[in-house]
């Protein structure tokens, strides 16, 4: 295989983006064919807009530059198509569903293989028919069409009345993609799938049809998730942006990405109104401005939980951590705490004494694991958690199942086949810590956590100093001085996906002059590593002794 002449990189998108070029990082690698199925994709009409336009009449640079590549890449003397993947990931309102649609619509009128079958895959009945009216409205509004395509609107079905080829929009579940040879599968609003447990299985099935199809692509279209990316959302996210950064090489994937620069981000120009073209290049056309600017000042005065929808939606800023109306105080700081580098060992390494908290529950529960040390000299408190799951828990939780794979893959959550590795594992984390000479104590929530208790004991851990941290409303005081370290600056945390989702599922529950972060307002199976990194911080907010170094370098208990 020759080496490909071309790059899907796109190292510098920061300035393309911002200077409203082009995040198509190729010119048409075969001009020709780029222009001919813009020729016909020109004439079709939009009947949903004022005076019936023409797709070649309203669309702008951006999108045809998009087109133009995916027909461009198709090589019309081998029939094979050099790039078979792209990845779009476009605000709302930015005639992606439309643009879907007709571009499909092409496709089966350019297409030579008799009896070849194409599809547009959608999560759902109505994102399915997004696509599909504006095809279907296409052909009749064209008398040459409608000789030529034959649309059978209770089935989604378009069939080319010569070559007897097929268009067909489905919505998705694993009987209705069973067996499909598609040639070319677009797959519109790919957030939506991550939140399906079984999504990465259904898409290999949509999409098994390239492997006997040179000719074929895939054409994956979203935009961003309303809450922390999931499953196959978060795993086609994360290797566009390895592919458009240069990490990743791969000629044959092709990422367009509309989204802010981490830098402008960081700076909050994100919610500049002035700034709300960088992701919405259809901005002046199918995109209001004025309806953007007012949906963001009511985002503003309905609050932070709203405003982070709006960005999601109509801005394409990722969701990290997601803040609700009745969210804990500290969550709004967590984000800001992060630091990949606070691994255990790393916490072990740099603090002079560490506590450590654990809360488990039931098969269908997660466990958690907090170690919390206090940083020698400079007396801020780290943070590393993670978490342990039987299997049972993704059966009986599927509606997380995606969610928690991530964390899997991640390293956080460790999923364990057999009862009882989760206890060994753990004596071994909080063994660690008593053998660096810095473990003080093991704060629990004696509830579910018995074998853990019994299997420090066994290990050699005197049981005096497994103590029982109070729970419910007595919690106030860790749950108070965990805010307000995050607040200060002085709680610093791993920057996990995990510990970001229990945070942001944590719910506050008034309790008199107190508050309470309970399972019960929470949900099961969602805040566990938090409530152990309270249950550690009940612990160190107790000052306990350090440990001190001696001329050698090794560690001494006080």
């Amino acid at each position: 295989m020759t080496t490909p002449t071309w790059t899907t990189a796109c190292p510098d998108w920061r300035e393309r983006i911002v200077q409203r070029r082009s995040l198509v990082p190729f010119d048409p690698l075969f001009p020709q064919e780029a222009a001919q199925a813009l020729a016909v994709m020109d004439e079709l009409r939009i009947v949903d807009m004022p005076g019936r336009p023409t797709f070649g009449e309203i669309s702008k640079p951006w999108v045809r530059e998009f087109v133009a590549s995916v027909f461009g890449a198709y090589d019309p003397d081998t029939g094979r198509r050099l790039v078979r993947e792209w990845l779009m990931l476009i605000s709302k309102k930015n005639t992606k569903s439309t643009t879907a649609g007709l571009l499909m619509l092409t496709i089966l009128v350019r297409n030579w293989r008799h009896a070849g079958e194409f599809g547009i895959l959608a999560p759902t009945v109505e994102v399915a028919n997004n696509a599909f009216k504006p095809a279907a409205d296409a052909i009749r509004a064209d008398e040459e069409l409608s000789a030529l395509l034959h649309v059978q609107d209770h089935i989604r079905t378009i069939t080319h009345r010569l070559t007897k080829a097929t268009l067909q929009v489905v919505a998705a579940d694993s009987e209705t993609v069973a067996g499909k040879k598609w040639i070319v599968t677009l797959v519109d609003e790919v957030w939506l799938f991550g939140k399906k447990p079984h999504a990465e299985d259904m898409l290999r099935e949509a999409t098994g049809g390239l492997a006997s199809r040179p000719e074929g692509c895939v054409l994956w279209l979203s935009t961003q998730s309303n809450e922390p990316p999931a499953g196959v959302w978060r795993q086609k996210l994360q290797y566009a942006r390895g592919v458009r950064d240069g990490r990743i090489v791969d000629p044959q994937f092709c990422p367009v990405l509309y989204e802010f620069p981490e830098q402008m981000i960081a700076a909050g120009e994100h919610r500049n109104p002035a700034n709300f073209y960088v992701t919405n290049p259809n901005l002046g056309a199918s995109v209001d401005e004025s309806f953007l600017v007012r949906e963001f000042a009511k985002a503003e005065e309905a609050g932070e939980e709203s405003v982070r929808g709006f960005l999601a939606k109509h801005l394409n800023v990722e969701i990290g951590l997601s803040l609700m109306s009745d969210r804990w105080a500290g969550a709004e700081f967590w984000e800001a705490q992060g630091t990949a580098c606070l691994t255990l060992e790393a916490v072990l390494e740099r603090c002079e004494v560490v506590e450590v908290g654990l809360d488990g529950g039931g098969l269908d529960d997660l466990f958690g694991v907090a170690v919390m040390g206090r940083e020698t000299n400079t007396g801020n408190w780290l943070h590393w958690g993670c978490a342990f799951a039987h299997p049972t828990v993704m059966e009986r939780r599927k509606s997380e199942a995606a969610r928690f794979a991530d964390f899997a893959r991640d390293g956080d959550l460790r999923i364990v086949k057999a009862i009882g590795e989760d206890v060994a594992q753990i004596v071994e984390m909080v063994m660690q810590c008593e053998e660096a000479g810095l473990l003080d104590r093991v704060g629990v929530d004696v509830a579910g956590i018995g074998a853990v208790v019994d299997a420090l004991v066994d290990a050699g851990l005197p049981l005096e100093r497994i103590v029982s941290v109070p729970q419910g409303w007595r919690m106030a005081g860790a749950i108070k001085t965990a805010e307000r370290k995050l607040a200060e600056g002085a709680l610093w945390h791993g920057g996990t996906a995990l510990m970001a989702w229990c945070v942001g599922n944590a719910k506050i529950e008034p309790k008199a002059n107190a508050v309470m972060i309970t399972k019960q307002a929470a949900g099961f199976a969602k805040i566990d590593p938090l409530m152990a990194l309270f249950n550690a911080v009940s612990l160190l907010m107790m000052n306990p002794h350090a440990a001190r170094r001696n001329v050698c370098g090794e560690l001494v208990v006080l």
